[in-house]
């Protein structure tokens, strides 16, 4: 089973809830998704993340602090609103709370995850290290791929292999005492780096026979063959997966552009996160449509020939129709893949 990118895979992606809704943060796409809560998707919106909100190592917040806090290197922002960068303020992380595995905000206390040390530091102010104390953190509680506080819980988000995207809150993470379960909600997971691969299923690429020409003769024939073909985007095809997103004005992508983003990001990722490890960015993105090219080839008496074009797809769906074509003399589609890869 595909699984989502780990936040230390993904950096600029976080999850933190905030008294007026549930973020992720998606800075590779340079935007963020507000939503009443993570397990019901209702009133998604995807908003523009500021310039200087950009390029973050971990995003946190809570419901009780009205301000947002963005960690880079050994510095951290501290803002009110991702979208315009309001109220920023920039201040030196404190070295005890410097290079966290994960950083997360429960009501008044900010907690560093020490994955090496086994620890959890708990600290008043980032800055200060004031009221520091290391908790020992439990195993069970060091597998999570993004964490976040909720209320007095800790929320550690997971993918079971039976049940999907969870995020499971604990009274502790000293001891892994489970208080709830709960199932993010697919058009959430759909935005989460490595998500398509589990609402849409894994990416694969490969050849499609598009035209066979055949020389059953005892002469050589030259052929002219005008073929038709589809070339680009199919963004029906994914249609629903931002169906029920409303891209704010901040934004600087529209809709569909934005779907066709998640979609170029998921093929970039690679097989254990169900993506093809493959560069699209110089492909045909608009939306798909039939382009018809005429092509000129001999053939040798019993000879045939065989026209391939490589697509990308999730599940079961083609999607992306490159515009490489290849031509060869038996029936076994090409050995190489025509996009660059990572």
């Amino acid at each position: 089973m595909a699984r989502i990118v780990p936040r230390k895979d993904a950096p600029g992606t976080g999850i933190f809830r905030k008294r007026h809704g549930d973020f992720m943060v998606r800075s590779d796409l340079g935007c963020y998704l507000r939503t009443e809560r993570l397990e019901t998707g209702c009133s998604i919106e995807i908003r523009g993340l500021h310039p200087s909100c950009q390029g973050g190592d971990h995003y946190l917040g809570s419901e009780r602090d009205p301000d947002i806090y963005i960690i880079k290197g050994d510095s951290y922002r501290v803002v009110q609103d991702l979208s315009t960068d309001e109220g920023a303020q920039v201040y030196q992380l404190h070295p005890n709370c410097r290079g966290g595995d994960h950083y997360m905000k429960r009501a008044d206390f900010f907690f560093i995850l020490f994955f090496g040390q086994g620890v959890v530091r708990g600290v008043c102010d980032l800055s200060t290290d004031s009221r520091g104390e290391d908790i020992p953190l439990h195993p069970q509680c060091c597998l999570g791929l993004y964490y976040f506080g909720i209320g007095s819980y800790w929320a550690m988000v997971t993918v079971d292999q039976r049940w999907g995207a969870q995020f499971y809150l604990y009274k502790s993470f000293i001891n892994a005492n489970l208080a709830a379960v709960y199932s993010i909600h697919p058009d959430l997971v759909s935005f989460l780096p490595g998500g398509l691969a589990l609402t849409r299923g894994p990416s694969f690429g490969g050849w499609e026979c598009i035209k066979t020409l055949s020389n059953d003769s005892d002469t050589p024939i030259t052929w002219t063959h005008a073929v038709a073909r589809k070339v680009g985007f199919a963004k029906e095809k994914v249609a629903s997966v931002g169906r029920n997103w409303k891209v704010g004005t901040s934004a600087s992508l529209g809709a569909g552009e934005l779907t066709a983003a998640v979609v170029k990001a998921q093929f970039s990722l690679s097989a254990e996160y169900g993506g093809s490890s493959v560069k699209t960015e110089k492909e045909d993105w608009t939306e798909a449509r039939e382009k018809e090219e005429t092509f000129q080839a001999t053939l040798e008496p019993k000879q045939s020939l065989y026209m391939w074009q490589y697509r990308l797809g999730l599940g079961q769906e083609p999607i992306l129709f490159c515009r490489d074509i290849k031509f060869t003399k038996d029936p076994t589609p090409p050995a190489t893949i025509p996009l660059p890869q990572f």
